[in-house]
């Protein structure tokens, strides 16, 4: 049985950022299953909906070499409940992503690893969108292999960005 590495996002606009992200997350692992999170989850935890809808963000990562698996996200607050039904090795996280605490206790066995950054003031979808924030969490600052921090603070899970 291979690998199973697992990343979550909302890949809106997708760009060469994301395409970084994907092709980092593929290399630690044999089989990379991609969620792509549901327009109400994004709605709900971002305070607005994306750019493309669901199907159209699904249809692109589901275009991008070295996905094994794609599938959207669950609607609702449970976003963990994707993780337990992939059961991964490893969770790959963008560099902007921060894990809920509840993420390294309830998968105790899975490595939780942050993505490099791709250019970020160049690719970054709140850009594209023109967002004055630009940045969902994080400081930018992580690099391959740095384990996520397990008492974070944010909102922002795997599945939601």
């Amino acid at each position: 049985m291979g690998k199973r590495v697992l990343c979550c996002g909302t890949f809106d606009c997708l760009h060469p950022g994301h395409q970084s992200f994907l092709e980092q997350a593929a290399a630690l692992g044999t089989d990379l299953f991609v969620v792509v999170a549901r327009d109400d989850n994004v709605l709900r935890i971002k305070g607005r909906p994306p750019t493309q809808s669901e199907d159209e963000r699904l249809a692109a990562i589901s275009r991008q070499p070295g996905v094994d698996d794609v599938r959207l996200g669950y609607v609702g607050n449970d976003l963990l409940r994707v993780v337990r039904d992939i059961s991964p090795d490893v969770i790959a996280l963008g560099y902007d992503q921060v894990p809920p605490a509840a993420l390294s206790e309830s998968f105790p066995h899975c490595e939780i690893v942050v993505m490099e950054p791709h250019y970020p003031e160049e690719f970054k979808s709140s850009l594209a969108r023109g967002d004055a924030s630009g940045n969902a969490g994080g400081d930018g600052q992580a690099t391959r292999g740095t384990p996520a921090p397990s008492d974070a603070s944010s909102a922002v899970p795997p599945g939601a960005t």
